[in-house]
C-alpha cells in the first residue's frame, strides 16, 4: 500500500484553505493509501494557529482604533461609510479567525481518525541534531528526519511526499536523502496527488 507523507505546510493549508482538497482527502482518505505524518506537525499546526490568531488580534485593535477616531467625526459622510465599512471587516475578521480555528481543528481529527501519527525516537533526535541539510529551521529538520526515519523502515511501499514547502523539499540534498529512504514521489497539491492516484488505478 502506498504511503503519503504529510506534514504542518498541509494542514495549515487546510486551516488557511489554500488546497480546497486537502480536507476530503483527511476526511475521506483512499482506501489504497496510508497517510503518515509526524505527530510533532500537530503540535506546530497549533503554534501556527497562535501565531495566526495574534496577527488578526493586531488586525482587530488597529480596526478598533480607526472605528473610535471615525466615530467622533459628526457630519462626514465619507467618515460614516467607512465606518460601516470598517465594522463589517471587524465581524469578518473574527469570523475568519473562527473559520482558520476549525477547519484546524477537523483537520487535526482527522488525522486521529485516519492518518498514521509517527512518534519521535532517540534516533530522529539525534539525526536532527547532527544534520542540519538546508533547513534553516530546526523543526523543519526535526520532521524531515521523523519521515526519513519512518519511510526506511518501509522498504517495499510506494512513498508519496506531499507538501507546500517545495522550495525546500527539492533542494538537491534533500531530493538524494528522501530519494535514499525511498521516497521518489513528490507532490505541491492535493489535486496532483489524486491526478496520480487516479493513473494507477
Amino acid at each position: 500500500m502506498p504511503i503519503l507523507y504529510i506534514e504542518t505546510n498541509f494542514l495549515m493549508s487546510i486551516a488557511l484553505g489554500r488546497d480546497a482538497e486537502a480536507g476530503n482527502l483527511l476526511l475521506n482518505p483512499p482506501a489504497s493509501v496510508e497517510i503518515a505524518i509526524p505527530e510533532v506537525c500537530c503540535m506546530e499546526s497549533l503554534s501556527a494557529l497562535e501565531g495566526e490568531q495574534k496577527r488578526r488580534f493586531r488586525f482587530s485593535n488597529e480596526l478598533n482604533l480607526q472605528i473610535s477616531q471615525l466615530r467622533r467625526d459628526l457630519t462626514s459622510v465619507s467618515a460614516s461609510s467607512l465606518l460601516s465599512y470598517l465594522d463589517m471587516s471587524f465581524r469578518e475578521n473574527e469570523n475568519l479567525l473562527n473559520n482558520i480555528k476549525n477547519r484546524l481543528f477537523i483537520a487535526l481529527e482527522s488525522i486521529a481518525a485516519n492518518a498514521t501519527t509517527i512518534p519521535l525516537s532517540p534516533e530522529v533526535i539525534r539525526a536532527t541534531l547532527s544534520n542540519s541539510l538546508v533547513f534553516e529551521e530546526p523543526t523543519d529538520n526535526l520532521i524531515f528526519q521523523t519521515i526519513l526515519s519512518h519511510a526506511r523502515t518501509k522498504a517495499e511501499e510506494v512513498k508519496i511526499l506531499l507538501t507546500g514547502n517545495m522550495k525546500d523539499f527539492t533542494q538537491p540534498t534533500v531530493k538524494e536523502a528522501l530519494q535514499n529512504a525511498g521516497i521518489n514521489l513528490y507532490f505541491s497539491k492535493t489535486s496532483s496527488f489524486l491526478g496520480w492516484l487516479e493513473s494507477q488505478s
